[in-house]
Parts: C-alpha cells; structure tokens; sequence
C-alpha cells in the first residue's frame, strides 16, 4: 500500500486545521480591544491558506480511498423512464410530482403553523408574501395590460412550480426543467392561453385580421411566428436548463475527488439563481405574447 497520499492528506489536514486554530485563538485574544480589526486583516490569509490545505487534504484522502474513474459524459434529450407501481412512468412525472407535493406542503404549512390568521399591519413572512404577490400583480399588469386580472395568480403559480422544479438538482435528480417534454407541455399552455385571450378580446375576425396587420403582406410570416411561440418558449426553457446541468457534471468530472466544497458553491448559481433568472424570462416571455394577443 503506498502511504504517501495518505501521508500527504493527514499533512495538509493538520497545517489546515493549525492554522484555522491559530487565527481563531488570536482573535478571541484580541477580542474587545482596539488591535482586533488589524488582526483580522492580518489573520486572513490564515484563513484562506487554511480552508485550502483542508480542501487538498480533503481531496487528496477521497482520492485514497475512492480512486478517481475514467468518467464518460452522457447527455440524454428526454429524461430517462423508470418503473413506479408497475407503470413506466418518466422521472420528470415524478420529480414532478415531488416538486409540486413540495410546494403544496411548504403552503399549507405555513397557512396552518405560521400564519393561521392574517393581521391587518402584516410583518414578517407575511409581508413577504404580500409583497411577493403585490410585485407578481404589478408585473403582469405592466406586461398583459387589462388582461392581467385572471393571470397574476397563475404566473406565481408557474413560477414557484418552475422553481421548486429546478432546485431538485440540488439533490442528485435531474430536473424536470431539463426535458423537453415538460417544457413543452408548460409552453402549450402558454400557447393556449394566448389564443384564449386573443380570441375572448379581438373575436375571430378581430384576431385573424390582427395577423394582417400593418399590411397584409406580413399574414403569414405572423401566423408562422404565432405557431412557432410554444416551441421557442419551451427550446428556450429546455436549452438553458440542461446547459446548467452539463456544466454541472462537467465541473464534477474535471475535479474529480478535489470536487468537494466548489461545486457546492457554483450549484447555488447553476441550481438557484440561474433557475430563477430562467423563470422571470419564461413569466416575462408569456406575459408579452399574451398581452400582444389580447391588445
């Protein structure tokens, strides 16, 4: 057996752990006294050197225990199928379902436990949701115009769906977000509701001369452009999601035993904050081709 990683692991976890000891030992002396701010200043290089020696020793005693493997990349288009109660079902049904149980639980919780009665000078959660509702209410308004009364609560609804989908890939499951099939039965929707709209306020004749208009030269570039909606909005949705997951498991493959602590921190962006930005474009996107349908 060959004792130099494991030699070299235990090494840079002592150095790590010293010097994460020394700084916080010297900042408690120093605590309350006008020399502390200089000691954090000074300290800090301990705590970078510090967190990086754990970080190799981390990495250098995985991969003594777990060799690393030649890793192939396979990405699939469509989520792969499994087996549930004798039925083949897509995994993006089920994280699906999870997602929305998720969502329904997390409500009713805190309908129930949090906030069983709403005060009428709100404070806390329950300003955030107002807020949160208020500032959906505002934006379809902005965006859809006089149809926005019947759309605000289904664009929070979208949105939180969208985003309780997405962050499952914080726990190992590929998101529904990245199959084409869920993204295209959500923009179907949209689609739907486009022409609902643009039917209930412009009428048949008012919505096919809407095509035709400013010449009639443009009918049937529009007609095509309104076709081409649902599969723009769900490429788009589908594209950028699986993108974030191939980088994901590429930054996974490149460390190797050394992914420990990084991909966490890129996961939030990847996982969190890229999922939403995806969501306020998917919201924004459907609110305007609604708006325009219905104007």
């Amino acid at each position: 057996m060959n004792l130099i990683p494991a030699v070299e692991s235990a090494a840079a976890l002592i150095v790590g752990g010293l010097l994460l000891l020394v700084r916080r030992r010297a900042l408690i002396a120093a605590r309350g006294s006008e020399q502390e701010a200089d000691l954090q200043k000074r300290y800090k290089k301990h705590l970078i050197l510090g967190v990086l020696a754990l970080w190799l020793g981390c990495g250098l005693g995985l991969g003594m225990l777990a060799p690393p493997q030649q890793a192939e990349l396979h990405v699939n288009v469509f989520a792969p199928r499994m087996i549930l109660l004798g039925f083949e079902v897509s995994s993006s049904v089920v994280v699906g379902w999870i997602a929305m149980a998720l969502v329904t639980l997390a409500a009713l919780w805190v309908r129930i436990f949090v906030i069983p009665k709403f005060q009428e000078q709100p404070e806390g959660l329950q300003l955030a949701l107002e807020r949160m509702v208020g500032f959906f209410g505002e934006y379809t308004q902005e965006k859809a115009g006089f149809v926005s009364e019947p759309l605000s609560a289904y664009m929070l609804t979208i949105a939180l769906y969208l985003a309780a989908c997405a962050i499952t890939e914080l726990f190992g499951l590929r998101p529904p977000t990245a199959d084409l099939v869920m993204t295209g039965s959500i923009a179907l929707i949209t689609f739907g509701m486009i022409q609902y709209f643009g039917l209930r306020h412009k009428g048949v004749g008012g919505r096919i001369k809407s095509f035709a208009k400013p010449t009639p030269i443009v009918f049937p570039f529009k007609l095509l452009s309104d076709i081409a909606t649902p599969v723009s909005l769900a490429c788009r949705l589908y594209g950028n999601m699986l993108g974030g997951m191939i980088v994901m498991h590429l930054v996974y493959m490149a460390l190797g035993t050394f992914g420990v602590g990084i991909p966490a921190v890129l996961g939030l962006y990847f996982n969190a904050f890229h999922p939403l930005i995806q969501v306020f474009i998917f919201v924004t996107l459907s609110l305007t081709f609604i708006g325009e349908a219905a104007e």
